[in-house]
């Protein structure tokens, strides 16, 4: 089972390589990590390209935002099954995608995922929030609940059948996608209970009070979209990650 792992980039210099690091480690066998850089001018590029590594497949050119770059990453991937490795995030472990492959064995299980720690920026030992997703039932959507998108591995056909990124949001496309999948494309998830991906803190959607009220609007507008609910499901979203400190 080939996996293809896509990283959208741009000017990461200080956490690209240990995310490169941390998908070269992976002792699954047959993997393709597809980057697709925005058009970096720190340095990236060039500490990518100078792996001379045959599993990167690797393109710098301008995109139109962060979800449109992972749009374009999935359409040059070739594997059977796609996840994400943000540019700060990295695995858990060296074993991730071979439970991921060990599961998707089972012909009838659409994707997988699993939980997920939130990490210092500069001191990613140490851990700000966990995040334990558990099992999927579908009477959770309407409590805001959500996969860890980043620990979301999907079959290639999810994508051919169900569509990808929508970029007319520019940071909760990701909530919206998976709110699809699940809700009108019924696809069946496995859940793995335990951590498998380590995502710094600082991400776009919590950058400032405007980004968090946009996020917001996103959220509302994707619930109300694949008809999940309404108000009290994004409360109850936005409520659930209180736990998660603790």
């Amino acid at each position: 089972m080939k996996i293809s792992i896509v990283t959208a980039v741009y000017n990461r210099l200080t956490t690209i390589d240990e995310a490169l690091d941390s998908v070269a480690a992976q002792s699954h066998a047959d993997i393709e990590h597809v980057i697709q850089d925005g058009g970096s001018s720190d340095g990236t590029v060039c500490a990518i390209t100078a792996r001379q590594d045959p599993l990167i497949s690797f393109t710098s050119e301008p995109d139109f935002g962060i979800y449109d770059a992972i749009n374009r990453g999935i359409s040059r991937a070739t594997g059977d099954v796609i996840g994400l490795m943000h540019s700060d995030d990295f695995f858990a472990d060296e074993c991730v995608l071979a439970r991921v492959a060990d599961i998707l064995s089972d012909s009838t299980i659409d994707g997988v995922y699993g939980d997920l720690d939130y990490v210092h920026a500069t001191d990613p030992s140490r851990i700000i929030r966990r995040w334990r997703s558990g099992a999927y039932n579908s009477s959770l959507l309407r409590k805001g609940w959500m996969p860890p998108h980043p620990t979301l591995y999907l079959r290639r056909d999810v994508f051919e059948r169900h569509g990808v990124y929508d970029t007319s949001f520019r940071i909760a496309a990701d909530y919206d996608a998976m709110l699809r999948y699940l809700v009108k494309g019924q696809i069946k998830l496995a859940y793995i209970p335990e951590v498998m991906v380590k995502m710094r803190v600082g991400g776009e959607s919590n950058r400032s009070l405007r980004k968090i009220l946009q996020k917001s609007r996103e959220d509302y507008r994707a619930i109300r979209r694949n008809g999940v609910g309404g108000i009290p499901t994004l409360a109850m979203k936005n409520l659930s990650k209180i736990r998660q400190f603790f």
